[in-house]
């Protein structure tokens, strides 16, 4: 299993990945600018593929997928991989359906399909096609080893009932598929997942890309994940300031 790196969880802040835009009279070659949205709660984000996010705070971690919801702009189904745990000492947690909810681009808070409903929409093609495009999104804290289902739906060829909840501990990591009914259909821009545990919410914002926008991203991946990564860098101490002063000002003679 792939491992994220432990970052300080002290921040109170966050960054998503919102509109691109090239700076006005930017030459082909220059990447594009984000625009950060405001989750109005304090964790940190970051980008793990083109269509992977992740986010956390000292509580509760995230991460999604969200390749095939991208690729069905218009249908009224919208498929996510999520990938959850807890962190650090916080005690086993039980996550239930209700827990998680999905804010579509006009403001709208959708709750997880039924049961019932995803079984009647029949939706073998769209589960079929997430099987084919899809990121993996197997980043986990190294503690968190042990696999772990998510089973709010019970997926074509899969031989086990839903269930209701699903037990979150520091050592799980925790993988399953979710299924939202999107009022009107998909439709380009943000969207922000939410995850409620315990005594906090993690919203993970995530956009479904224009063309134009799809094409600015695997340009230049590197370059806005540098972006994200460089945000949320610890704040230097006044030494490591000293320190680069010092160099740059050697490097300057």
């Amino acid at each position: 299993m792939r491992t994220i790196q432990a970052r300080s969880l002290a921040i109170a802040v966050v960054l998503g990945l919102a509109a691109l835009a090239a700076p006005v009279g930017a030459q082909k070659q220059e990447a594009p600018t984000i625009k950060i949205p405001d989750p109005g709660v304090p964790e940190i984000f970051s980008i793990e593929g083109a269509y992977v996010r992740a986010a956390y705070n000292n509580e509760g971690y995230v991460i999604l997928g969200y390749k095939t919801a991208n690729l069905s702009v218009g249908d009224e189904w919208l498929l996510l991989e999520l990938g959850t745990t807890v962190l650090n000492n916080t005690p086993a947690y039980k996550l239930k359906r209700a827990d998680v909810t999905l804010d579509i681009p006009d403001g709208t808070r959708v709750q997880l399909a039924s049961v019932e409903d995803f079984r009647k929409a029949n939706l073998a093609a769209l589960q079929n096609r997430a099987n084919i495009q899809r990121d993996s999104i197997n980043y986990f804290p190294a503690m968190a080893s042990q696999a772990c289902r998510i089973g709010f739906f019970s997926e074509v060829g899969q031989q086990v009932l839903p269930w209701e909840d699903v037990e979150l501990s520091n050592q799980r990591a925790c993988l399953g598929r979710l299924f939202f009914q999107i009022p009107g259909g998909i439709k380009y821009g943000q969207y922000w997942l939410n995850v409620k545990f315990d005594k906090s919410l993690v919203r993970v914002p995530f956009r479904v890309f224009t063309k134009d926008e799809e094409k600015l991203v695997n340009k230049h991946y590197k370059s806005l994940k540098k972006q994200v990564d460089d945000a949320f860098k610890p704040p230097k101490k006044d030494k490591d300031k000293d320190k680069d002063k010092d160099k740059k000002d050697k490097d300057k003679k």
